[in-house]
């Protein structure tokens, strides 16, 4: 605001002064040839064109000349004879040059004889002000005699309108420059408060238990659409730290199982029974190693919101869904695994792709029909205006009940009918991470006892076409 006001008066102040200084030269220069019409006028009077008889004296052109030269508003008049000040004009003049003799002094001094001279005295050189004047030689032939004809005008009088004008303007710039500065503080106020409510809502923010603090939006501007920015950061945050607070929840409280189960194993071994040992060593590794797959899934989860989680390779998909088909097969050998495949090749992080698909097939093996068919297939569609690879695995079980459909992919989440089965209930929510860090998603096509379909949709990227990580 202080650089608006700054600009404002910088620029009142330039125009006011540019236009003082052209109509102050205006002025002056209307003086000047007011001053100098005089000459031809006297010129005149001199060659007798404006009397009936001719003029044969100085001091009788001089005469003339106060009777038929009528002086402005501002101006004054004295004829000088022999350099003594001799006539004026019988009108009331608004000033006498006889009297200041200083400027009288001046003017005899500054006389020539055979050309006109105009000049200026300022108020330090005369007691009647600022004058502009003008001396014009008068000689005749046959008189001895020599005659000046003395006009002037009195500047501070000329000048006076200009200087009214200029004060007039300044109040009036002042009054703008207030307005500016009034109109100016409320739209900064305006234009500022987003960014002074993001700074109150940051502050509120900075305690991790409290991110609930959201801006007020209104219109459409850009500071409005920042401030629906960083509203929109705010809730990535916050549900940031409620995920972590589950997380951190979720593991200490997977954690806390097998460690209560060592702790009590040990507080009770007998150490002198040898196959008490062996057994609470064998259970203490189990549950050691079960620690272990956990640590390792979590760590997993977290390094898949790294930029660089994704390291693509170009992949044939014949061949690769193939070799996922022969990995999957160990998992139980007894059942059948069959391998659909679209031709083409893609770029994907082969590892992690491969590794959500085996979760996949290990969850169609643990929770599917005994000895029913597995379908691992690879398929390129196009939808939404681009296309789309989509890697599925097919199984023949119950399927998954309606209710419990929507939290299969959240951490830690396991259905009621497989909390006898081995594993950690994190395997879907990394396949789901793997899957958003491709810039996909994972989606479930189930009927109840029909068997579920799992499939890993990711924007298809080819050579030709720039490879991108989410």
């Amino acid at each position: 605001m202080v650089a608006i006001l700054a600009v404002a008066a910088f620029g009142l102040a330039a125009s006011g002064v540019a236009s003082y200084l052209v109509q102050r030269r205006g002025v002056l220069t209307a003086v000047d040839a007011q001053l100098l019409h005089t000459v031809p006028n006297l010129q005149t009077i001199a060659a007798g064109k404006t009397t009936t008889a001719p003029l044969t004296t100085v001091d009788a052109v001089l005469r003339v000349a106060m009777q038929q030269i009528i002086p402005a508003a501002n101006e004054s008049v004295l004829g000088f004879v022999d350099g003594e000040p001799a006539l004026v004009p019988a009108v009331n003049l608004p000033f006498r040059l006889d009297e200041d003799s200083t400027l009288v002094a001046r003017i005899v001094r500054e006389a020539n004889p055979t050309h006109v001279v105009i000049g200026t005295a300022t108020r330090t050189q005369s007691t009647l002000g600022t004058l502009r004047y003008l001396i014009v030689p008068v000689q005749l032939a046959g008189d001895p005699h020599t005659g000046w004809y003395v006009a002037a005008f009195d500047l501070d009088a000329e000048l006076a309108s200009v200087a009214r004008s200029f004060q007039t303007y300044i109040r009036v710039a002042l009054v703008a420059l207030a307005l500016v500065g009034l109109v100016a503080s409320l739209a900064s106020g305006r234009l500022l408060r987003p960014i002074r409510l993001l700074r109150e809502a940051a502050a509120s923010s900075s305690n991790a238990a409290d991110l609930t603090a959201r801006i007020p939006v209104t219109g459409s501007d850009d500071l409005s659409e920042l401030a629906t920015a960083i509203n929109s950061m705010f809730d990535r945050l916050q549900d940031s730290a409620i995920s972590q607070r589950r997380l951190l929840s979720d593991v200490g409280h997977e954690l806390k199982t097998p460690i209560t189960i060592i702790r009590g194993h040990l507080e009770l071994l007998d150490a002198g029974n040898v196959t008490e040992v062996d057994a609470t060593r064998a259970l203490a590794i189990d549950e050691l190693d079960r620690m272990s797959t956990l640590v390792s899934d979590i760590s997993l989860l977290a390094a898949s919101r790294a930029p660089h989680f994704v390291k693509r390779t170009e992949v044939d998909l014949e061949i690769f869904t193939a070799d996922v088909g022969a990995k999957a097969s160990a998992l139980d050998p007894t059942r059948t695994w069959t391998v659909e495949s679209d031709s083409g090749r893609a770029l994907v992080d082969a590892v992690h792709i491969t590794q959500a698909l085996l979760q996949l097939a290990d969850n169609a093996v643990k929770y599917s029909t005994p000895g029913a068919r597995i379908v691992i297939t690879a398929e390129i569609s196009e939808a939404e205006a681009r296309q789309w690879l989509n890697l599925s695995v097919r199984d023949s079980g119950p399927g998954i009940p309606p209710d419990e459909q929507s939290r299969i992919f959240q951490r830690f989440s396991r259905l009621d009918s497989s909390r006898s089965t081995e594993g950690t209930g994190l395997g879907l929510s990394i396949v789901a991470a793997i899957a958003e860090a491709h810039g996909g998603t994972v989606l479930l096509s189930d009927a109840p006892g029909q068997g579920s379909k799992f499939t890993i949709r990711i924007p298809l990227v080819t050579v030709t076409q720039p490879a991108t990580a989410s």
